[in-house]
Order: C-alpha cells, then sequence, then structure tokens
C-alpha cells in the first residue's frame, strides 16, 4: 500500500464501533492518518480508539447517533477543535432490516431512511462547507451491490436507500469538481459485520446468516477504502464493487 497519501490525512468515520468502520478506522490509523471516529456505542468506540493509540496511532472518539444532524456536526466539530481540517468523511453508518414488502414494517423502513440516507447527508452537510473552504477534501459513501440490483423479495426498501446514496455520490461529484473535492461509493456484497443482524424477524436473520457463511472480511473493505483515499489528488475512484466471488447478486 502506498502510504504516503493516506498518512496525516484527516479521516472522519461514522458507524465505527465495528465491522468495516473499525477495520477502515484501524487500517489507516496504521497507515498514520489521524482518525476520528463515531457511533452510538460510545464504549465500543472507546475500546478502539484506546487500542489504536496505544499502538502509537491517532485517533478521538465521539458518541454519535447520525440520525441526530446535532451527534454528526459535533463529531466533524470535534475533528476541526482538534486538527483544524477535514481530508476524508467515510460515511458508513448503516442498517439492513430484511422483510417483504407485505410484512408492512413502516417503522424499519422509516429507521433505514433515517440512517442510510438522512445520515449519510447529515454528515455530507456537516463538512461540505469545510472542504468547499480547504478547495480540497474526499467523500467516500458506503452503498452496497443492493445499490444498482434490487435485493428482493426482502429488501426493496433497503436497495432503495442505496439507490439513494449513489444518487447522492454521484451528484456530489458534479457538483463539486471545481472544489476539487473527490467523491468515492463503495458497494459491498456479502461482508463478514453485524449487518444481517438488523432484521427483527428470526426466520430472516437464520436466512440472512446462512447466507452471509460466503461473506469476506471487513478487511476487504477497508482495504478498497484506503486504495481511494491513497490516489494523487487528481486522481478520483469514483466506484468500487466488492462481493465475494461466489456471491451471484
Amino acid at each position: 500500500m502506498g502510504t504516503s497519501n493516506i498518512a496525516d490525512k484527516v479521516v472522519v468515520i461514522t458507524g465505527a464501533s465495528s465491522g468495516l468502520g473499525e477495520s477502515t478506522a484501524r487500517l489507516l490509523a496504521t497507515n498514520g492518518a489521524k482518525v476520528v471516529l463515531g457511533a452510538r456505542r460510545k464504549d465500543r468506540i472507546d475500546e478502539v480508539v484506546k487500542d489504536i493509540t496505544a499502538k502509537g496511532g491517532s485517533a478521538l472518539g465521539f458518541k454519535t447517533d447520525v440520525t441526530k444532524r446535532g451527534d454528526v456536526e459535533a463529531l466533524v466539530r470535534g475533528a476541526m477543535d482538534k486538527h483544524g481540517r477535514i481530508d476524508v468523511i467515510v460515511n458508513n453508518s448503516g442498517i439492513m432490516p430484511i422483510a417483504p414488502m407485505a410484512a408492512l414494517k413502516v417503522e424499519e423502513w422509516e429507521r433505514m431512511i433515517d440512517v442510510n440516507i438522512k445520515g449519510l447527508l447529515y454528515g455530507v452537510a456537516a463538512v461540505l462547507p469545510i472542504m468547499q473552504k480547504q478547495k480540497q477534501g474526499h467523500i467516500i459513501n458506503i452503498a452496497s451491490v443492493g445499490g444498482f440490483k434490487v435485493f428482493a423479495p426482502g429488501g426493496t426498501v433497503y436497495s432503495a436507500t442505496k439507490f439513494a446514496v449513489y444518487a447522492v455520490t454521484e451528484g456530489l461529484r458534479l457538483e463539486h469538481k471545481a472544489d476539487n473535492i473527490r467523491c468515492t461509493i463503495i458497494s459491498p456484497g456479502a461482508v463478514a459485520t453485524e449487518l444481517p443482524e438488523s432484521s427483527s424477524e428470526e426466520a430472516t436473520r437464520e436466512n440472512l446468516r446462512e447466507f452471509y457463511k460466503m461473506a469476506i472480511p471487513a478487511d476487504s473493505i477497508a482495504r478498497a477504502i484506503a486504495y481511494a483515499i491513497e490516489q494523487p489528488a487528481e486522481v478520483e475512484i469514483d466506484e468500487i464493487v466488492i462481493r465475494p466471488t461466489a456471491q451471484d447478486f
């Protein structure tokens, strides 16, 4: 890995208490980035920060619920207060409660919209003025293979939220090229994280656990994110799709 373009970069990561958010934080910190981590589970964030700093890395942690705009703004403000700039944001927080449309899990639909779309937009809103002023920055949004092929039955609304992530990321790229803001969308397939446990029905969780037996490690996605970050400023990796070799969808 060419670490020269990662070292000393200030990277904000949401959903960083486990899974690919945590893996990304650890990988980037190992390569010299200054990571600023947000997640709802403050105890878990504190553990990750403690471990990174014990190994000589730079990390800060904040309790962050991405459905609350004030929390996301506080996370970004904490990064600015400490480091004076933000080079990268990884909008990673996401949930995937799977159920057929006829089950009318309206509360779950609303929660997915709040986390997967609005939470991401709050991240964008918090960093965009900073990056415009800096005339540089990198916005990395985590979508899904469900963002270009509808995962149905069961994942229709989830796919809708990830289609939205794709649209937001592409729109940002088109609108902010002149500000030298790079935009990248990462679309994972089955990855070994807690995501399959989002569903409220045990039968659905069992089916997902079976499907996810093929899952690739979260480190695979972390390396893809690092690859996008480490490119020279004039090189933008717009999209990376990464899934298990065995996965059809």
